[in-house]
């Protein structure tokens, strides 16, 4: 964990916070105010950076690699809400301001690189800066409006028709996401997964 300005990568971190698309239309000095509460983090493969049920939460800008966003029930039986990757960000900002738990973990799908601040500090930064609130506040309803549509579609959709969608929709994560993790997240069996591609029905 670093500091971006002790971080030897720190110019390269630069343009990629520059590229998210909830700080690009920020200011330098915006992102230099930013900066000072950012700190960039490392994180392996099935690390969980956001933990269900926890007060203390964060807010991620992904640098690096994909992200999923998961539920599990008391029986530990999990749903993965949905994926991210480089240039998107992470939060449980509706349930900070609601003042209850986090609602889902938040875990590390490949090898990734974040970069954090307690969301106290994130929120403290939007109240100052309207805009970025707005863009922020927008990607969020935005994030949560694609998990619906997520959860209705695997009780709509047969099985190809699933997998045509998330290619619809996310057709740059197909091969970077473990065969695994992508079929529990079409509800599928990665066999099923791996029939219908050999079939050329996706």
């Amino acid at each position: 964990m670093s500091s971006i300005q002790n971080h030897p990568e720190r110019n390269v971190i630069r343009v990629q916070l520059a590229h998210n698309l909830v700080l690009k239309g920020i200011t330098a000095a915006q992102m230099e105010e930013l900066e000072s509460h950012l700190v960039v983090v490392d994180c392996q493969k099935g690390e969980a950076l956001l933990q269900q049920g926890v007060h203390e939460m964060e807010q991620y800008f992904i640098l690096e690699g994909i992200l999923k966003r998961v539920v599990s029930n008391q029986e530990a039986k999990e749903m993965i809400l949905r994926f991210a990757d480089e240039g998107q960000m992470e939060t449980s900002y509706a349930a900070w301001r609601l003042g209850t738990p986090a609602p889902y973990s938040i875990v590390c799908v490949t090898r990734a690189r974040v970069a954090k601040l307690a969301l106290r500090d994130w929120v403290a930064f939007i109240e100052r800066h309207a805009g970025v609130k707005q863009v922020f506040e927008y990607e969020v309803m935005h994030l949560m409006s694609d998990v619906m549509a997520h959860t209705i579609t695997l009780h709509l959709l047969d099985a190809p028709g699933r997998v045509k969608r998330f290619l619809r929709k996310h057709n740059e994560l197909f091969d970077r996401i473990p065969k695994k993790e992508l079929a529990a997240y079409l509800n599928l069996s990665a066999e099923t997964l791996s029939r219908l591609k050999q079939r050329g029905k996706i």
